[in-house]
């Protein structure tokens, strides 16, 4: 086994005392830990030390692995020029890395640098690693907006770069917990900083990776951490093996959270792969299962979608309508999908799709992240099913946020439909109720953003006004209208 050890490490400037100038004295249970960190390090005298940092650059669908033979950085930007940089980076492993994640056709590799100097979140970790172990190169790679799933691969395809090179390496986790931990602190207190920490300390110290994909987005969101990425690519580099694991010290003085741990394989199993700890495995199998239950158990409105985009995405064609509605019906009453249309399946397909006309929004997630979201406010089509069924293909193929979904990507979508009722205006923002209600705000000359009810992590009809506006592109400062709608919601 070329991975000798990982380490979970927070990144705060200020412990570094040029820059804390006292200030550090506060968080001095984790200045000690870091220090042991380091002494560890030191005794494993690796020859590559692979650093994961938030605040390297990040793309939301690409992984990006620092290019280049040497970089430089200094704390320059936060009042120290003197502490400073200079680094070798291991082309041949990253080289290595990029390889296998291009013939696995995973977005990984080093295009798109956006700043050459060394970030803090790469640093701090040197600062204490270079006190007292001055050999070894480093490979600093960034995280992504992708989902969790793609982090933990990406610590696998490290794992296995290592290996073919049998590099003598280190993994050095970078990232904070939660920033809400204190009322104090600079980002303000949120019950879910606690929680979070709690729980991401209890995890690690366990070493029970699989349990890192249970973190929902929303909740991250609310408690606003940092790192919870750079674990879990971590963790992936742990695959199917047994680790011990050492929790060192957490901290919340500073209202943000500072957690370490160490992970070294156990002696005896470092060439053998336990299938009980596969954790990315035995997560996609459950959530397999999970999906497959919950597609047989969704309504006619996203059976309808999803067969929509599922066609279009297949074979660039687009569903008739009602002829393959019929069949859908008659397939799902007969057990085969397969099923020729049929007639007499019209008394199954509920009245308001055929013969009414409304507005209907198509949400798409991949692995708890939305994957697209398209629909019409208004009618736009000859009935609901038609918009319903052309709404599909725009989330799936034509929202700006993402690239078109891909076949292989089909089996791992939840969808759910969102039916609009008629919106009303309202005079203030008192009338709104963000679970039950939609908005949209409006401008006289056309602009208009809408948010529909009941989403994850929007608490307040504040938040779903402002998200609204910034849809629509409008400023606070601009006189602006408000309606409200209903929504039935089909999954």
């Amino acid at each position: 086994m070329s991975i000798l050890a990982s380490f979970m490490v927070p990144h705060p400037p200020l412990i570094v005392p040029e820059v804390g100038r006292g200030g550090e004295k506060q968080v001095e249970t984790t200045i000690r830990s870091y220090e042991k960190v380091a002494d560890e390090i030191a005794a494993l005298s690796p020859e590559t030390i692979i650093i994961t940092s938030p605040h390297a650059t990040l793309y939301s669908d690409y992984f990006h692995i620092s290019p280049g033979k040497t970089a430089k950085g200094s704390f320059a930007g936060f009042r120290a020029p003197s502490v400073r940089f200079a680094e070798q980076y291991d082309e041949d492993l990253v080289d290595k890395i990029s390889e296998i994640a291009y013939h696995e056709s995973f977005p990984c590799g080093t295009m798109g640098e956006q700043d050459r100097e060394l970030d803090h979140g790469t640093m701090v970790p040197l600062w204490f690693i270079r006190n007292k172990y001055k050999d070894g190169k480093i490979v600093r790679i960034g995280l992504s907006g992708l989902p969790l799933t793609d982090h933990y691969k990406l610590g696998t395809i490290l794992a296995r770069a290592v290996n073919t090179l049998n590099r003598r390496v280190v993994i050095v986790s970078s990232g904070d917990l939660s920033h809400k931990l204190q009322d104090y602190g600079p980002y303000g207190f949120a019950p879910e900083g606690p929680q979070y920490d709690e729980r991401i300390m209890d995890v690690m110290g366990r070493a029970a990776f699989g349990e890192l994909f249970d973190f929902d987005e929303a909740f991250c969101d609310k408690a606003a951490e940092c790192g919870h990425r750079s674990f879990v690519i971590m963790a992936g580099a742990w695959d199917g093996k047994k680790v011990h694991a050492t929790t060192y010290s957490h901290e919340d003085v500073t209202g943000v959270g500072y957690g370490i741990c160490s992970f070294y394989p156990e002696e005896e199993e470092t060439e053998k792969c336990d299938p009980d700890r596969q954790f990315l495995k035995i997560y996609l199998s459950q959530k397999e299962k999970d999906l497959s239950a919950a597609r047989d158990a969704s309504d006619i409105y996203v059976r309808l979608a999803r067969l929509s985009l599922e066609t279009y995405i297949r074979t660039g064609k687009k569903i008739r309508v009602p002829e393959d509605l019929f069949s859908l019906v008659a397939g799902n009453r007969s057990g085969n999908d397969s099923t020729p249309a049929a007639a007499d399946a019209i008394d199954e397909i509920p009245d308001a799709l055929l013969n009414t006309r409304a507005g209907a929004f198509v949400s798409i997630h991949k692995q708890g992240m939305l994957r697209g979201c398209i629909g019409t406010i208004g009618p736009t089509c000859k009935n609901l099913a038609t918009e319903i069924a052309t709404n599909a293909i725009s989330a799936s193929t034509r929202d700006p946020r993402f690239d078109p979904i891909r076949e292989d990507e089909l089996q791992w979508l939840e969808i759910n439909v969102d039916v609009l009722g008629e919106a009303e205006d309202i005079d203030s923002i008192d009338q709104l109720d963000v679970k039950r209600y939609g908005v949209i705000v409006s401008t006289r000359d056309g602009r208009r953003g809408l948010l529909l009810p009941d989403l994850d992590g929007v608490d307040t009809p504040e938040e779903q006004v402002s998200i609204a506006m910034r849809k629509g592109g409008i400023q606070k400062h601009e006189k602006y209208f408000l309606q409200r709608f209903e929504v039935v919601r089909h999954i």
